[in-house]
């Protein structure tokens, strides 16, 4: 019986070994996907001609396969979502963990995190038929479809992520350190600037760069209303082209192994190495955040 048992135990553990190592797999096939279908453009294109050329034409009689407008495009509208997102994500999370009642805990949560569960593309739609005409009669623009359109709408998608992380950073601070604060006379606001936040901080930062990947790499929403000027934004008021929406846009019309088809996917290998930066930046900070409360082993 206790040899049958241990080769339960040998059978669930390789079971989940292979489990977990399979997405590594999975991971290394997308990379090599990804070098495959790229690799070929730079043999015409040098690479530091297609980060830092400023012109996108594919199609043209004689193409041209700067990426700089698509990637400041990505950069600006991130940016813009991070100044709605951060404020209104971490503020979420502060008046839910520390002010709210359980009540109020309990129907504000779930109201937050059903923002995740919207489809971007209703959220491309709402900021086609709502946020564009208001932004565009308020500005005086020729087409609300711009950065800040998109802007507005990427940081609302992004609350959810940076709201949920944020309030598990918070409620891993210690009730010693509030008690503490709260002993030698700090009133509740000042607790929770001057303690709780920073000693949640790495955690919280990791909400931040969460939610920021989780902006950079939305597609839907940008394609629908970020305008398709493959230029470099001087403003918010511009229409923009991230990498995400040319892919998008571009990838049904390239021809099968052509150049502009090995672009899309030197595009696609760019997006991948921001994102993967981003959450490996992420997994650092958050492993900072776990051994400095002494809860990593």
């Amino acid at each position: 019986m206790e040899n049958f048992t241990k080769i339960k135990e040998k059978i669930y553990r390789g079971g989940f070994t292979a489990l977990a190592f399979s997405s590594l797999v999975f991971l290394a096939g997308i990379i090599l996907l990804l070098l495959k279908e790229s690799l070929p453009l730079f043999r015409h294109v040098r690479f530091s001609d297609f980060i830092f050329g400023r012109a996108w034409y594919p199609t043209a009689s004689v193409p041209e396969w700067g990426i700089f407008p698509l990637i400041m495009a990505s950069f600006w509208v991130t940016l813009g979502a991070l100044f709605i997102c951060v404020p209104l994500g971490v503020g979420s999370a502060l008046y839910i963990h520390e002010i709210a009642s359980a009540q109020q805990r309990v129907f504000l949560k779930p109201l937050i995190e059903i923002l995740a569960s919207i489809p971007s593309v209703v959220y491309g739609f709402f900021g086609m038929v709502v946020a564009a005409p208001f932004l565009q009669k308020a500005f005086g623009l020729p087409t609300g479809l711009c950065a800040l359109t998109a802007s507005i709408i990427l940081g609302i998608m992004a609350i959810p992520t940076v709201c949920s992380l944020a309030e598990d950073a918070l409620s891993c601070v210690p009730d010693s350190f509030r008690e503490a604060s709260y002993a030698v006379g700090a009133n509740r606001w000042q607790t929770l600037m001057r303690v709780v936040l920073p000693a949640a901080g790495s955690g919280v930062s990791t909400a931040i760069i969460l939610g920021m990947s989780r902006a950079i790499g939305e597609t839907m929403t940008v394609l629908m209303v970020a305008g398709g000027a493959a230029i470099v934004p001087r403003s918010f008021l511009q229409p923009v082209r991230p990498m995400t929406s040319t892919i998008a846009a571009e990838m049904g019309e390239a021809v099968m192994g052509s150049l502009h088809y090995n672009a899309l996917f030197s595009i696609g290998l760019v997006l991948f190495v921001i994102t993967l930066v981003f959450n490996m930046i992420a997994e650092m900070v958050c492993k900072r955040f776990r051994l400095k409360l002494g809860i990593d082993r």
